[in-house]
């Protein structure tokens, strides 16, 4: 943003990365807090599940609305609202009954949640006007999710072991009154040159695609997959994804802009944040159970026996901004992908849990390849969009993260289901149960590797210059005609 000082710009990326470690640092926190609030509630693996996946789930059905309506009504605004409405929702947690009233209090959170980081993302793209400066602060945006890693599992563990598992809700508070002050005194004003209209129609679509089909996949492995309930859950999802595509198509400012995909590096951005992400998510849902339940290590102790991923994601996020920032994306992605895979065949062919070495690597491993795959989704979102679409690109971004968050700990939770009804127990049959489960995350690591190929070589770059040519082109001419009427 012109007429902003190099200081003041590097402390609105400051105060934007306090969204983003207060929103992170809740999600690691709560896994491993997960086994302490199951023996409370007397809750099911997919009860476990929903704690997650309530609040991954509204947020992904609101993300590009919120980056939309803050392109339209001011950044700062809405990134204001997101931080009240996180903290009030964390103060709700924190006092949950039951079961029931925590699910529906995480989602209140995501409301707030939905507000911030694509918001945050808008900001950063609108002062980080130069190529190389906003690939350097998205590394070191994607580095305060190491932080969230390192310090969640520890700060979670002590507090679950001294306090209980409500005090892990607390951990927002002051982050979040810090970054609300902060926020109002420092953070600029912006707004999209032509805002978008709102498109509630889309909006309800992309709510009846994923709700149903999380919760058939969650319920799905207790209930039965052939119920009439869950067949008809994913008919709905599967009739509200093709009226999504239908619908958006001829919308003249779709919530998500089909123009957008034009761009096969941000095409491949997008499945790639789906792939990581559901690896991801997966990755600490598993460990949470082994560690704890299978292991009967403390809250503590498995916060300990995190670090090394959470480690290896801080030191290779902010140089897989750099790296991305001097040679592009595609050099990360081929090595986050491989090592991601490589993490989870060893749990998968290897049994690394048996082993110490191998438990020890596995979490180097994808510590490592989680670290390198976030900068690469985040710059190639933001980038070759106009600046004045920033906020809508990001939010999409950010919204495959959620999505896949949501599939992989649904998916993960589902076979995990499927091995305990087949007679697995949740001590010595867990490694069995979780074996198809670890071939999945390998999966997830080998289509980031393949997607890293194929959507940044030479013709991508060219499909992404066509694209953004025509998007400035259209968005012009648009602008135009508005002003002649």
């Amino acid at each position: 943003m012109p007429g902003l000082s190099p200081r003041r710009r590097l402390l609105v990326l400051a105060i934007c990365c306090m969204s983003l470690l207060i929103v992170s640092l809740d999600n690691t926190v709560l896994n491993v807090a997960l086994p302490s609030m199951r023996r409370e509630f007397g809750a099911s693996v997919s009860g476990m599940q929903w704690t997650i996946d309530a609040y991954t789930l509204v947020l992904a059905s609101l993300l590009i609305l919120s980056g939309s309506v803050a392109d339209r009504i001011g950044r700062r605004r809405v990134f204001r609202t997101g931080l009240i409405v996180f903290t009030l929702g964390s103060v709700l947690c924190s006092m949950a009954p039951g079961l029931g009233w925590l699910v529906a209090f995480r989602m209140v959170q995501a409301v707030g949640g939905s507000m911030l980081n694509p918001v945050a993302m808008s900001i950063i793209a609108n002062v980080f006007t130069d190529p190389r400066e906003r690939a350097r602060a998205i590394g070191v945006w994607g580095g305060v999710v190491g932080i969230s890693l390192a310090a969640g599992p520890l700060v979670g563990g002590v507090l679950v072991e001294t306090v209980g598992w409500r005090s892990i809700f607390w951990v927002n508070l002051p982050v979040g009154l810090a970054a609300l002050l902060l926020t109002w005194l420092f953070v600029p004003e912006s707004r999209a040159p032509r805002p978008r209209r709102t498109d509630p129609v889309g909006q309800l679509l992309v709510i009846g695609v994923l709700g149903p089909l999380t919760y058939a996949i969650i319920e799905g492995a207790v209930i039965g997959w052939g119920s009439p309930l869950i067949v008809s859950l994913v008919l709905v999802a599967v009739a509200s994804l093709i009226g999504l595509v239908r619908y958006e198509r001829r919308h003249p400012e779709p919530l998500i802009d089909p123009r957008f995909f034009r761009s096969a590096p941000f095409s491949g951005a997008t499945a790639i944040a789906v792939c990581g992400f559901a690896a991801l998510g997966g990755f600490l849902f598993l460990n949470t159970l082994y560690l704890q339940d299978v292991r009967g290590l403390s809250a503590l102790h498995a916060g300990l026996w995190m670090l090394p991923m959470a480690a290896m994601t801080f030191v290779f996020a902010p140089l897989s901004g750099r790296l991305v920032g001097s040679r592009g994306p595609r050099l990360p992605l081929l090595v986050a992908g491989p090592a991601m895979a490589a993490c989870a065949v060893l749990f998968a062919a290897f049994d690394a849990g048996s082993s110490v070495p191998l438990l020890f690597g596995g979490y180097v491993l994808f510590g490592i390849g989680f670290g390198l795959v976030n900068a690469p989704i985040t710059n190639t979102a933001v980038s070759g969009m106009p600046r004045s679409q920033a906020g809508v690109a990001s939010a999409v971004a950010s919204t495959s993260r959620q999505v896949g968050t949501s599939l992989g700990v649904a998916v993960i939770g589902a076979v995990l289901t499927a091995g305990a009804a087949r007679g697995a127990s949740e001590t010595a049959g867990f490694v069995d149960a979780s074996r198809p489960a670890w071939w999945i995350i390998a999966g997830c690591g080998a289509a980031i590797a393949a997607l890293g190929a194929l959507t940044t070589g030479s013709w991508a770059r060219e499909t992404a210059r066509r694209a953004a040519v025509r998007l400035e082109a259209e968005d012009t001419r648009r602008e135009a005609v508005g002003s002649r009427s």
